[in-house]
C-alpha cells in the first residue's frame, strides 16, 4: 500500500445471483475458496481497513474477519445501496473515528482483481481533482471498481431516497476521472455457473 489516503475496501456481496440460480455469488467456491474470499485477499492490502456489504449468510462473511454491512435500502437495491451502507460505516462520525476520506468498492464475484487498483485510482482522483474514479478496459467502463469520496454520502442519499439505481447515473452528478487498464480479464465478472467453470482453470 503506498498511497497516503485513508482509503476503507468496500466488497459488494448483496445481490441476489439471478444469473447463478440465485446462490449467494460471494460464497460459491472457486479454486478451493469462496469467490469473496479471493477479492477480500486481494484488495485488503491495498487499503487501510475494508469492509464487507453482504444481504444473505451475514455470519459466514463476518467469518472472514471483517465488518459485514447490509443495505439500508430495502429490496435488493444493486450495487449503490452497498455503497451507501459502506459508506454510513465507514464515514467519520465523531473525534475518536479515524479520518477516512474515500472508500473503494470492488464486487465478490471478480476473483481476479487488479492488485494496483487502488493506486491507479485514487492517483488520477488526486491528479485530476475527481470526487469519483472510475476503472475502464478496452470493453468499457467497469462501474463497480471505482473510488468514492466519503463526503458524497448526502449526494448519494438524496438519490436514492428520489428513487433512482443507475450508479452512472448518479456517478454524472461529480467530477469524475476516468482510468484505463489494460488487463481486462482482471476485471472478470462470474456471473454464472458457465462462466465459473470456464474460468476455474485459466492460468
Amino acid at each position: 500500500m503506498m498511497h497516503d489516503a485513508n482509503i476503507v475496501g468496500l466488497v459488494l456481496a448483496g445481490g441476489m445471483g439471478r444469473r447463478m440460480d440465485s446462490r449467494d455469488k460471494g460464497l460459491v467456491p472457486f479454486r478451493g475458496k469462496p469467490m469473496a474470499l479471493h477479492a477480500i485477499e486481494r484488495l485488503a492490502p491495498q487499503v487501510n481497513a475494508l469492509v464487507v456489504n453482504a444481504n444473505r449468510n451475514v455470519e459466514t462473511y463476518a467469518s472472514f474477519g471483517h465488518p459485514v454491512v447490509s443495505d439500508d435500502v430495502s429490496g435488493f437495491a444493486g450495487p449503490l445501496a452497498g455503497l451507501h451502507a459502506g459508506m454510513r460505516a465507514s464515514a467519520p462520525c465523531d473525534a475518536n473515528t479515524p479520518n477516512n476520506e474515500w472508500i473503494v468498492t470492488v464486487p465478490c464475484d471478480s476473483p481476479m482483481l487488479p492488485l494496483n487498483l487502488v493506486q491507479r485510482l485514487f492517483d488520477a482522483a488526486r491528479n485530476e481533482s475527481a470526487e469519483i474514479a472510475v476503472a475502464f478496459t478496452d470493453e468499457g467502463a467497469q462501474p463497480v471498481f471505482a473510488l468514492y469520496k466519503l463526503s458524497l454520502l448526502a449526494s448519494l442519499e438524496t438519490f436514492l431516497k428520489a428513487g433512482e439505481r443507475k450508479i452512472d447515473k448518479w456517478t454524472a452528478q461529480h467530477r469524475l476521472a476516468n482510468v484505463l487498464f489494460e488487463d481486462a480479464g482482471a476485471f472478470a465478472n462470474i456471473n454464472t455457473s458457465a462462466e465459473l467453470a470456464a474460468l476455474q482453470d485459466v492460468a
